[in-house]
Protein backbone atom coordinates (compact mmCIF):
# COMPACT_ATOMS: atom_id res chain seq x y z
CA UNK A 1 0.00 0.00 0.00
CA UNK A 2 1.18 3.55 -0.73
CA UNK A 3 0.83 6.17 2.00
CA UNK A 4 0.96 9.41 0.05
CA UNK A 5 -1.31 12.04 -1.46
CA UNK A 6 -1.90 12.20 -5.22
CA UNK A 7 -1.37 15.17 -7.51
CA UNK A 8 -4.89 16.56 -7.04
CA UNK A 9 -4.60 16.35 -3.26
CA UNK A 10 -1.21 18.07 -3.39
CA UNK A 11 -2.83 20.84 -5.42
CA UNK A 12 -5.50 21.25 -2.72
CA UNK A 13 -2.72 21.45 -0.11
CA UNK A 14 -0.81 24.15 -1.98
CA UNK A 15 -3.95 26.16 -2.71
CA UNK A 16 -5.11 25.95 0.92
CA UNK A 17 -1.66 26.98 2.20
CA UNK A 18 -1.60 30.06 -0.02
CA UNK A 19 -5.11 31.01 1.00
CA UNK A 20 -4.47 30.64 4.74
CA UNK A 21 -1.15 32.49 4.56
CA UNK A 22 -3.08 35.44 3.15
CA UNK A 23 -6.30 35.20 5.18
CA UNK A 24 -5.10 33.88 8.54
CA UNK A 25 -2.06 35.84 9.73
CA UNK A 26 -0.92 35.23 13.30
CA UNK A 27 -2.28 38.64 14.35
CA UNK A 28 -5.75 37.31 13.52
CA UNK A 29 -5.17 34.36 15.86
CA UNK A 30 -3.90 36.63 18.66
CA UNK A 31 -6.96 38.82 18.33
CA UNK A 32 -9.23 35.85 19.01
CA UNK A 33 -7.42 34.98 22.21
CA UNK A 34 -8.85 38.12 23.81
CA UNK A 35 -12.06 38.72 21.83
CA UNK A 36 -15.66 38.03 22.88
CA UNK A 37 -16.15 34.22 23.15
CA UNK A 38 -19.40 34.50 21.18
CA UNK A 39 -17.68 36.17 18.21
CA UNK A 40 -16.59 33.99 15.31
CA UNK A 41 -13.64 34.75 13.06
CA UNK A 42 -14.42 36.18 9.58
CA UNK A 43 -12.17 33.38 8.31
CA UNK A 44 -14.97 30.89 9.01
CA UNK A 45 -17.28 32.47 6.43
CA UNK A 46 -14.49 32.54 3.86
CA UNK A 47 -13.62 28.85 4.21
CA UNK A 48 -17.32 28.00 4.09
CA UNK A 49 -17.60 29.86 0.79
CA UNK A 50 -14.75 27.68 -0.49
CA UNK A 51 -16.72 24.58 0.53
CA UNK A 52 -14.14 23.19 2.95
CA UNK A 53 -16.65 22.05 5.61
CA UNK A 54 -18.34 19.87 3.00
CA UNK A 55 -15.17 18.27 1.63
CA UNK A 56 -16.00 14.76 2.87
CA UNK A 57 -19.78 15.14 2.98
CA UNK A 58 -21.46 13.39 0.01
CA UNK A 59 -23.00 15.54 -2.71
CA UNK A 60 -26.39 14.01 -1.88
CA UNK A 61 -26.22 15.87 1.44
CA UNK A 62 -24.93 19.18 0.10
CA UNK A 63 -21.19 18.51 0.33
CA UNK A 64 -18.41 18.39 -2.23
CA UNK A 65 -18.11 14.60 -2.00
CA UNK A 66 -14.33 14.59 -2.35
CA UNK A 67 -13.34 12.22 0.45
CA UNK A 68 -11.45 11.85 3.71
CA UNK A 69 -7.99 12.16 2.19
CA UNK A 70 -8.84 15.64 0.96
CA UNK A 71 -10.24 16.49 4.38
CA UNK A 72 -6.97 15.31 5.97
CA UNK A 73 -5.06 17.67 3.68
CA UNK A 74 -7.23 20.61 4.75
CA UNK A 75 -6.92 19.63 8.41
CA UNK A 76 -3.12 19.75 8.21
CA UNK A 77 -3.14 23.19 6.65
CA UNK A 78 -5.58 24.55 9.24
CA UNK A 79 -3.29 23.15 11.93
CA UNK A 80 -0.26 24.94 10.49
CA UNK A 81 -1.87 28.33 11.16
CA UNK A 82 -3.77 27.31 14.34
CA UNK A 83 -6.88 28.65 12.61
CA UNK A 84 -9.37 30.15 15.13
CA UNK A 85 -12.41 28.46 13.57
CA UNK A 86 -14.76 25.70 14.79
CA UNK A 87 -13.80 23.36 11.96
CA UNK A 88 -12.87 20.34 14.05
CA UNK A 89 -15.84 20.50 16.41
CA UNK A 90 -18.36 21.13 13.65
CA UNK A 91 -16.99 18.81 10.94
CA UNK A 92 -14.80 16.07 12.47
CA UNK A 93 -17.24 15.53 15.33
CA UNK A 94 -20.80 16.81 14.80
CA UNK A 95 -21.09 16.35 11.03
CA UNK A 96 -19.23 13.04 11.12
CA UNK A 97 -21.49 11.73 13.89
CA UNK A 98 -24.59 12.56 11.88
CA UNK A 99 -23.13 11.20 8.63
CA UNK A 100 -22.07 7.89 10.16
CA UNK A 101 -24.78 7.23 12.72
CA UNK A 102 -27.75 9.49 11.96
CA UNK A 103 -31.01 8.49 10.31
CA UNK A 104 -31.67 9.45 6.70
CA UNK A 105 -34.01 12.22 7.87
CA UNK A 106 -31.35 13.61 10.22
CA UNK A 107 -28.74 13.56 7.47
CA UNK A 108 -31.06 15.42 5.10
CA UNK A 109 -31.96 17.97 7.76
CA UNK A 110 -28.54 18.84 9.15
CA UNK A 111 -25.69 17.88 6.82
CA UNK A 112 -26.44 20.41 4.04
CA UNK A 113 -26.47 23.22 6.60
CA UNK A 114 -23.25 22.00 8.25
CA UNK A 115 -21.57 21.66 4.84
CA UNK A 116 -22.50 25.23 3.88
CA UNK A 117 -21.61 26.66 7.28
CA UNK A 118 -25.15 27.93 7.83
CA UNK A 119 -25.03 26.20 11.21
CA UNK A 120 -22.13 25.19 13.46
CA UNK A 121 -22.12 21.90 15.32
CA UNK A 122 -20.24 20.46 18.26
CA UNK A 123 -19.93 17.31 20.35
CA UNK A 124 -20.79 17.47 24.05
CA UNK A 125 -19.25 14.56 25.91
CA UNK A 126 -17.31 13.88 29.10
CA UNK A 127 -15.64 10.91 30.74
CA UNK A 128 -16.54 12.26 34.18
CA UNK A 129 -19.42 10.63 36.08
CA UNK A 130 -20.17 14.03 37.59
CA UNK A 131 -21.12 15.40 34.17
CA UNK A 132 -23.67 12.84 33.04
CA UNK A 133 -26.59 13.96 30.90
CA UNK A 134 -29.74 11.86 31.34
CA UNK A 135 -32.25 11.18 28.57
CA UNK A 136 -35.84 10.80 29.74
CA UNK A 137 -38.31 10.37 26.91
CA UNK A 138 -37.42 13.10 24.43
CA UNK A 139 -35.74 15.56 26.82
CA UNK A 140 -32.27 15.67 28.40
CA UNK A 141 -31.02 17.10 31.68
CA UNK A 142 -27.44 17.59 32.82
CA UNK A 143 -24.17 19.42 32.17
CA UNK A 144 -21.20 18.90 29.83
CA UNK A 145 -17.83 20.68 29.99
CA UNK A 146 -15.60 21.60 28.30
CA UNK A 147 -17.35 21.65 24.93
CA UNK A 148 -15.14 22.88 22.07
CA UNK A 149 -16.91 25.55 20.05
CA UNK A 150 -19.72 25.53 22.59
CA UNK A 151 -20.17 29.30 22.59
CA UNK A 152 -20.69 29.29 18.80
CA UNK A 153 -22.65 26.09 18.16
CA UNK A 154 -26.19 25.94 16.80
CA UNK A 155 -26.56 22.18 17.29
CA UNK A 156 -24.86 19.63 19.52
CA UNK A 157 -24.44 15.89 19.43
CA UNK A 158 -24.65 14.99 23.12
CA UNK A 159 -23.55 11.83 24.90
CA UNK A 160 -26.38 10.85 27.25
CA UNK A 161 -27.51 7.97 29.45
CA UNK A 162 -30.93 6.38 29.38
CA UNK A 163 -32.65 5.50 32.70
CA UNK A 164 -31.43 1.93 32.06
CA UNK A 165 -27.81 3.13 31.97
CA UNK A 166 -27.32 2.73 28.21
CA UNK A 167 -25.15 5.32 26.50
CA UNK A 168 -26.68 6.99 23.45
CA UNK A 169 -25.93 9.98 21.25
CA UNK A 170 -28.70 12.56 20.93
CA UNK A 171 -29.13 15.66 18.79
CA UNK A 172 -30.04 19.01 20.31
CA UNK A 173 -30.81 22.03 18.13
CA UNK A 174 -30.35 25.05 20.35
CA UNK A 175 -32.75 27.40 18.59
CA UNK A 176 -35.52 24.80 18.60
CA UNK A 177 -34.81 23.27 21.99
CA UNK A 178 -37.41 25.09 24.03
CA UNK A 179 -37.79 23.30 27.32
CA UNK A 180 -40.73 22.61 29.54
CA UNK A 181 -39.49 25.18 32.06
CA UNK A 182 -39.33 27.89 29.40
CA UNK A 183 -35.53 27.86 29.30
CA UNK A 184 -33.10 27.02 26.53
CA UNK A 185 -29.63 25.48 26.59
CA UNK A 186 -27.49 27.57 28.93
CA UNK A 187 -23.94 28.34 27.79
CA UNK A 188 -21.07 29.55 29.93
CA UNK A 189 -17.75 30.45 28.34
CA UNK A 190 -14.83 28.71 30.05
CA UNK A 191 -11.25 29.77 30.53
CA UNK A 192 -8.99 27.34 28.71
CA UNK A 193 -5.46 26.86 27.45
CA UNK A 194 -6.52 28.11 24.01
CA UNK A 195 -9.36 30.69 24.23
CA UNK A 196 -9.71 30.73 20.42
CA UNK A 197 -11.26 27.22 20.63
CA UNK A 198 -14.30 28.78 22.39
CA UNK A 199 -14.76 26.14 25.08
CA UNK A 200 -18.00 26.31 27.02
CA UNK A 201 -20.08 24.59 29.65
CA UNK A 202 -23.48 23.53 28.32
CA UNK A 203 -26.33 23.03 30.78
CA UNK A 204 -29.45 21.19 29.64
CA UNK A 205 -32.61 21.56 31.71
CA UNK A 206 -35.22 19.27 30.16
CA UNK A 207 -34.14 20.29 26.65
CA UNK A 208 -35.80 18.68 23.65
CA UNK A 209 -33.55 16.05 22.03
CA UNK A 210 -33.77 13.31 19.42
CA UNK A 211 -31.78 10.08 19.48
CA UNK A 212 -29.14 9.96 16.77
CA UNK A 213 -29.96 7.09 14.43
CA UNK A 214 -30.82 3.85 16.21
CA UNK A 215 -29.18 4.84 19.49
CA UNK A 216 -26.25 2.42 19.22
CA UNK A 217 -24.10 2.98 22.31
CA UNK A 218 -20.95 1.99 20.39
CA UNK A 219 -21.18 5.11 18.24
CA UNK A 220 -19.00 7.34 20.44
CA UNK A 221 -15.81 5.20 20.38
CA UNK A 222 -16.20 4.71 16.62
CA UNK A 223 -16.65 8.46 16.16
CA UNK A 224 -13.50 9.13 18.20
CA UNK A 225 -11.49 6.82 15.93
CA UNK A 226 -12.51 8.82 12.89
CA UNK A 227 -11.96 12.20 14.54
CA UNK A 228 -8.58 11.11 15.95
CA UNK A 229 -7.15 10.68 12.45
CA UNK A 230 -8.34 14.11 11.34
CA UNK A 231 -7.10 15.80 14.51
CA UNK A 232 -3.74 14.04 14.05
CA UNK A 233 -3.27 15.89 10.78
CA UNK A 234 -4.05 19.20 12.49
CA UNK A 235 -1.49 18.38 15.17
CA UNK A 236 1.15 17.43 12.60
CA UNK A 237 0.53 20.67 10.71
CA UNK A 238 1.14 22.62 13.90
CA UNK A 239 4.22 20.57 14.80
CA UNK A 240 5.75 21.07 11.36
CA UNK A 241 5.25 24.81 11.59
CA UNK A 242 6.88 24.86 15.04
CA UNK A 243 9.92 23.07 13.63
CA UNK A 244 10.16 25.36 10.59
CA UNK A 245 9.93 28.57 12.61
CA UNK A 246 12.44 27.30 15.17
CA UNK A 247 14.99 26.32 12.51
CA UNK A 248 14.63 29.76 10.92
CA UNK A 249 15.18 31.44 14.28
CA UNK A 250 18.25 29.47 15.42
CA UNK A 251 19.90 30.07 12.05
CA UNK A 252 19.62 33.84 12.53
CA UNK A 253 20.03 34.22 16.30
CA UNK A 254 23.69 34.55 17.33
CA UNK A 255 25.39 34.17 20.70
CA UNK A 256 29.10 34.58 21.33
CA UNK A 257 29.64 35.23 17.65
CA UNK A 258 27.98 32.06 16.28
CA UNK A 259 24.48 30.98 15.31
CA UNK A 260 22.51 29.26 18.06
CA UNK A 261 21.70 26.48 15.60
CA UNK A 262 25.36 25.55 15.28
CA UNK A 263 25.50 24.19 18.85
CA UNK A 264 25.29 20.42 19.05
CA UNK A 265 22.69 20.35 21.85
CA UNK A 266 20.38 22.53 19.75
CA UNK A 267 20.88 20.29 16.72
CA UNK A 268 19.91 17.27 18.82
CA UNK A 269 16.65 18.90 19.87
CA UNK A 270 15.82 19.84 16.28
CA UNK A 271 16.64 16.33 15.10
CA UNK A 272 14.31 14.84 17.70
CA UNK A 273 11.54 17.26 16.70
CA UNK A 274 11.96 16.19 13.07
CA UNK A 275 12.03 12.47 13.92
CA UNK A 276 8.89 12.68 16.06
CA UNK A 277 7.07 14.67 13.38
CA UNK A 278 7.93 12.11 10.70
CA UNK A 279 6.87 9.21 12.91
CA UNK A 280 3.56 10.94 13.56
CA UNK A 281 3.11 11.61 9.84
CA UNK A 282 3.68 7.95 9.02
CA UNK A 283 1.05 6.89 11.57
CA UNK A 284 -1.34 9.59 10.36
CA UNK A 285 -1.02 8.35 6.78
CA UNK A 286 -1.83 4.86 8.01
CA UNK A 287 -4.87 6.30 9.78
CA UNK A 288 -5.94 8.24 6.69
CA UNK A 289 -5.78 5.06 4.60
CA UNK A 290 -7.84 3.14 7.18
CA UNK A 291 -10.38 5.97 7.41
CA UNK A 292 -10.74 6.44 3.66
CA UNK A 293 -10.99 2.69 2.97
CA UNK A 294 -13.26 1.98 5.97
CA UNK A 295 -10.76 -0.64 7.08
CA UNK A 296 -11.19 -2.81 10.13
CA UNK A 297 -7.70 -1.64 11.13
CA UNK A 298 -9.04 1.83 11.94
CA UNK A 299 -9.05 1.39 15.77
CA UNK A 300 -5.35 0.48 15.69
CA UNK A 301 -4.43 3.10 13.09
CA UNK A 302 -6.39 5.86 14.81
CA UNK A 303 -4.85 5.09 18.20
CA UNK A 304 -1.33 5.10 16.79
CA UNK A 305 -1.96 8.35 14.94
CA UNK A 306 -3.52 9.98 17.98
CA UNK A 307 -0.68 9.04 20.34
CA UNK A 308 2.22 9.98 18.07
CA UNK A 309 0.61 13.22 16.80
CA UNK A 310 -0.21 14.38 20.32
CA UNK A 311 3.31 13.66 21.54
CA UNK A 312 5.02 15.27 18.57
CA UNK A 313 2.92 18.47 18.69
CA UNK A 314 3.43 18.94 22.42
CA UNK A 315 7.17 18.32 22.12
CA UNK A 316 7.66 20.56 19.08
CA UNK A 317 5.62 23.39 20.60
CA UNK A 318 7.41 23.19 23.95
CA UNK A 319 10.95 22.84 22.60
CA UNK A 320 10.30 25.44 19.93
CA UNK A 321 9.39 27.90 22.66
CA UNK A 322 12.49 26.98 24.69
CA UNK A 323 14.84 27.36 21.71
CA UNK A 324 13.48 30.83 21.04
CA UNK A 325 14.86 31.79 24.47
CA UNK A 326 13.22 34.64 26.36
CA UNK A 327 11.59 35.89 23.15
CA UNK A 328 9.59 32.66 22.96
CA UNK A 329 7.61 33.65 26.04
CA UNK A 330 6.48 37.00 24.66
CA UNK A 331 3.08 37.83 23.17
CA UNK A 332 4.58 39.02 19.88
CA UNK A 333 6.29 35.70 19.04
CA UNK A 334 4.05 32.90 17.75
CA UNK A 335 5.36 30.09 19.99
CA UNK A 336 2.69 30.44 22.67
CA UNK A 337 -0.09 30.13 20.09
CA UNK A 338 1.07 26.64 19.14
CA UNK A 339 1.72 25.60 22.74
CA UNK A 340 -1.82 26.64 23.70
CA UNK A 341 -3.35 24.73 20.79
CA UNK A 342 -1.24 21.62 21.48
CA UNK A 343 -2.49 21.52 25.08
CA UNK A 344 -6.10 21.86 23.99
CA UNK A 345 -5.94 19.19 21.28
CA UNK A 346 -4.14 16.79 23.63
CA UNK A 347 -7.33 16.46 25.72
CA UNK A 348 -9.97 16.92 23.02
CA UNK A 349 -10.77 13.19 22.69
CA UNK A 350 -9.63 11.90 26.04
CA UNK A 351 -6.26 11.50 27.69
CA UNK A 352 -3.15 10.02 26.09
CA UNK A 353 -3.24 7.19 28.62
CA UNK A 354 -6.71 6.17 27.42
CA UNK A 355 -5.52 6.05 23.83
CA UNK A 356 -2.46 3.98 24.74
CA UNK A 357 -4.68 1.48 26.55
CA UNK A 358 -6.95 1.40 23.51
CA UNK A 359 -4.02 0.75 21.17
CA UNK A 360 -2.87 -2.18 23.28
CA UNK A 361 -6.39 -3.65 23.50
CA UNK A 362 -7.06 -3.23 19.77
CA UNK A 363 -3.71 -4.76 18.81
CA UNK A 364 -4.19 -7.77 21.10
CA UNK A 365 -7.72 -8.30 19.78
CA UNK A 366 -6.45 -8.22 16.19
CA UNK A 367 -3.65 -10.65 16.99
CA UNK A 368 -6.15 -13.17 18.40
CA UNK A 369 -8.26 -13.04 15.23
CA UNK A 370 -6.27 -14.25 12.18
CA UNK A 371 -9.01 -13.15 9.78
CA UNK A 372 -8.64 -9.51 10.81
CA UNK A 373 -4.94 -9.37 11.72
CA UNK A 374 -3.17 -6.57 9.78
CA UNK A 375 -0.42 -7.77 7.45
CA UNK A 376 2.24 -5.80 9.30
CA UNK A 377 1.22 -7.48 12.58
CA UNK A 378 1.00 -10.97 11.10
CA UNK A 379 4.53 -10.66 9.70
CA UNK A 380 6.07 -9.21 12.85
Amino acid sequence: MKFDFNEDQQFIRNDARRFLADRCPMDEVRQHLTSDPAVISPLWQEICELGWPGAAIPEAYGGLGMGYLELCVLAEELGRVVAPVPFSSSIYLAAEAILQFGSEAQKQQYLPRLASGDIIGTLAWSDSRQQEVVLEGDVITGTKRPVAGGTLADIAVVSALTPQGKQVLVLVEFAESTVASGKQVQREALKSADPSVRNAQLTFDRCAAQILGNGDGRSLPALFDRAAVLLAFEQIGGADRCLESTVDYVKERKTFGRAVGSYQAVKHKLARMYAQNELARSNAYYGAWALASDSGELPIAASAARISATECFEYSAREGLHLHGGMGYTWEVDCHLYLKRSRDLALRLGSLRQWKEKLISATLAAARSPATTPTWLANS
